[in-house]
């Protein structure tokens, strides 16, 4: 007996049916294999993992985010991936272990025990690339442009960047003489933009008064190129860190503006995405119709570490399934031929259905006795027997 809504899925679990499922295939191929074309090599990490592993230098974010479970077998802790990150980290430290810089790409389902708030679903399509063994802003520069390049072929239009540095809250939180449940509390407030809160933390902290102007300068460091300008004079009092984050940003903004002109880049020193993960350069990228990053990354040297080999690393990801409903929202899909063939014992038919295959159309041929018309099976043309030949006809 067939126990009542069996067909229901569990909340932010979805199907992937076929006109989705088509166009997410083509898109992953299309983005693996530009990365393959930059030099980024496919990995495939698995499903299921060792707890440890999986949250190997991530924040408590992602411990929330894991589903976990006990393995039958060893007896311990494992966690279906939320994030594919520290999986890739692994091989390249662990299984390649190159003294030179490696570049590794990667796609598959992730699973999180709460949805996004915006997206609902508890199982994105990640799609992303990594690079590891160098620590300068040139590959810093390379990940973002792969990035750029990834949202291009996706059809995403109007494409905004957004650049940070989490570096300069961690000189800055060093410089103060932070503990690490102050740096916490203090790294809320901030993420929170509280300025009020922010005030009234800070007057109770024991810190100098230049931490703590420094501090509150922070989150009025956000918007266009001016504001690094201002934060090299609002931050002059701080550390050789700080300002070489600067000058890094600042570097890279100048690559930005002379490769892409167009593109808008914004600037927020207080915007510390990733805080307990990365280390370094954080940058997002943002359509203003979405509420929320489409893609995000950055800088998370000595990753590896944990795995026998700290190594610098910097990246990014996306989930597949938002380019592509993004991109079916505001652009036309070219229609490919789908041919309907009837069903006959005739040697010229099968030869014609598979020449037709081979070039690329979907040739669906009937089976006897079926119902539903070439259109009901989403035909747009049909083969008929004209002067002894096969020939493909559009359907009207």
């Amino acid at each position: 007996m067939q126990k009542k809504d069996s067909w229901l899925l569990p909340e932010g679990i979805d199907e992937v049916l076929p006109d989705q499922a088509v166009a997410l295939e083509r898109l992953r191929r299309q983005l693996l294999d530009t990365f393959a074309r930059w030099g980024y090599q496919l990995v495939i990490p698995p499903f299921v993992d060792f707890l440890d592993s999986l949250l190997t230098g991530s924040g408590h974010d992602l411990d929330l985010q894991t589903f976990k479970l006990t393995d039958q077998i060893s007896g311990k802790m494992l966690g279906v991936r939320a994030d594919m990150t520290p999986q890739v980290a692994r091989i390249d430290a662990h299984n390649l272990k190159h003294e030179w810089p490696t570049r590794l790409c990667y796609a598959g389902t992730t699973l999180h025990t709460l949805g996004d708030p915006l997206e609902k679903t508890r199982s994105p399509m990640q799609i992303g690339a990594e690079l590891y063994g160098h620590s300068g802003i040139e590959s810093d520069y390379e990940v973002i442009c792969l990035m750029l390049e990834m949202l291009a072929i996706s059809g995403l239009e109007n494409v905004h960047l957004d650049l940070g540095h989490v570096g300069i809250y961690r000189a800055l939180s060093d410089q103060a003489g932070l503990n690490e449940e102050q740096e916490a509390e203090l790294f809320d407030v901030l993420q929170r933009k509280a300025r009020t809160e922010l005030n009234e933390l800070l007057d109770g902290l024991a810190i100098d008064d230049q931490s703590k102007a420094l501090f509150l300068a922070l989150p009025k460091l956000n918007g266009g190129r001016d504001v690094l300008e201002k934060a090299a004079a609002l931050l002059n009092g701080s550390n050789a860190t700080v300002k070489q984050a600067l000058a890094d940003l600042q570097s890279i903004a100048d690559k930005l503006r002379r490769d892409f002109p167009t593109l808008p880049v914004s600037f927020d020193l207080a915007e510390l995405r990733g805080y307990h993960y990365h280390t370094g350069m954080v940058f997002a990228a943002f359509i203003p119709s979405v509420g929320r990053e489409i893609a995000r990354g950055g800088r998370y040297d000595n990753i590896g570490q944990v795995f026998g080999r700290a190594r610098a690393a910097t990246g990014f990801s996306a989930d597949l399934k938002v380019l592509v409903n993004l991109f079916k929202a505001g652009a036309e899909q070219t229609q490919a031929r789908v041919v309907s063939a009837p069903y006959a014992e005739d040697p010229d038919l099968w030869e014609t259905i598979r020449d037709l295959r081979a070039e690329g159309s979907t040739v669906i041929q009937y089976l006897p006795n079926q119902s539903g018309s070439p259109v009901d099976l989403g035909c747009n043309a049909v083969l008929e027997k004209q002067d002894q030949r096969w020939i493909v006809k559009p359907l009207a």
